[in-house]
């Protein structure tokens, strides 16, 4: 079963794990002890709320010393964003193309060489890429969109110490890019509660419907131990509630208004989250990939920059 297959068959048998879901409260995210704000670059994530995208992202990035911290004079960056559906922004199931341009635009004076964009997407890859808003950002931002949907431009690599997944083919861009900036869209998801940072990896990976036939959520804890980004950057503009990860109709959105920044992709996507309305621990990768320490989903533990627009 591929990805397609798999989203038809859980719409048609209610979406049960999505639906149920509810957006919590921001503050949820900042629940226990958090440390009070230090200098620039020394948090652990920044979470940004009250804000349009590209003013919460300029703010976010400052935090961490700006985008030269991550994107050095003449490297090759790839930015990877959800593309995967054939849908308008307003739907909430991709990226904020306003997102993906400035984090282009930042890549670029930050000295940037190229910046590469691409997802293996589940609809038309040139329906998504149109439609959705990102392929006009991206050329827009001078950066170079480029299509995923052909088995030679992936390589098989070994994922060390992986329990379910042991190997995967996985896009020549981000085996060679020198910088790998991970964009999600935080939404719900019908067989993993939520989609955000690591399950994003689907998307630079061509067999898909392995890790769905291979215990999902084990699936994408492993992969999260192979190929770590270099920054993730959770949008959480507009939040697809239920019904993801596709989504219906424009009535599935919540606005949250909200952004995270780590370093550490399982504590960005224990940020998201808290957004969402559900505790870290509850999402099953993101507890897998906390025990076999790829990063850390106790927020209570991390230096926490937050900031109101």
């Amino acid at each position: 079963m591929d990805r397609r297959e798999f989203f038809k068959k859980s719409l048609l048998t209610g979406v049960a794990a999505g639906a149920a879901m509810t957006l919590g409260d921001y503050e949820k995210l900042f629940a226990g002890n958090v440390p009070p704000p230090g200098k620039p670059g020394s948090f652990d994530l920044v979470a940004v709320k009250d804000g349009e995208p590209v003013a919460m992202f300029d703010k976010a990035i400052e935090s961490f010393g700006g985008m030269k911290a991550f994107v050095k004079k003449g490297q090759t960056i790839v930015v990877k964003p959800n593309i995967g559906w054939d849908t308008s922004p307003e739907r909430g199931a991709n990226t904020n193309p306003d997102l993906v341009k400035r984090i282009i635009e930042q890549c670029f004076g930050a000295g940037a060489k190229t910046v590469y964009v691409f997802d293996n997407t589940c609809d038309n890859w040139s329906k998504c890429y149109e439609n959705s808003g990102i392929q006009k950002a991206v050329k827009d931002a001078g950066g170079k969109i480029v299509p995923a949907n052909t088995e030679g431009n992936y390589q098989e690599v070994d994922v060390k110490d992986g329990k379910r997944l042991k190997k995967t083919k996985v896009h020549e861009l981000i085996l060679s890019s020198d910088v790998f900036i991970n964009v999600p869209v935080l939404k719900s998801h019908s067989s993993s509660s939520i989609t955000a940072s690591m399950k994003n990896h689907m998307g630079i990976v061509w067999d898909r419907g392995y890790w769905h036939r291979n215990n999902l959520n084990q699936c994408i804890a492993d992969f999260a131990a192979y190929r770590k980004p270099d920054l993730n950057i959770v949008d959480a503009y507009r939040v697809l509630s239920k019904r993801g990860p596709r989504g219906v109709s424009v009535e599935d959105v919540v606005m949250m208004k909200s952004l995270v920044l780590s370093r550490d992709i399982v504590a960005a996507d224990a940020a998201a989250a808290k957004i969402f309305g559900i505790e870290p621990d509850t999402v099953p990768y993101i507890k897998l990939a906390h025990e076999a320490g790829v990063g850390n989903m106790d927020l209570t533990k991390l230096s926490i920059n937050r900031i109101k627009m």
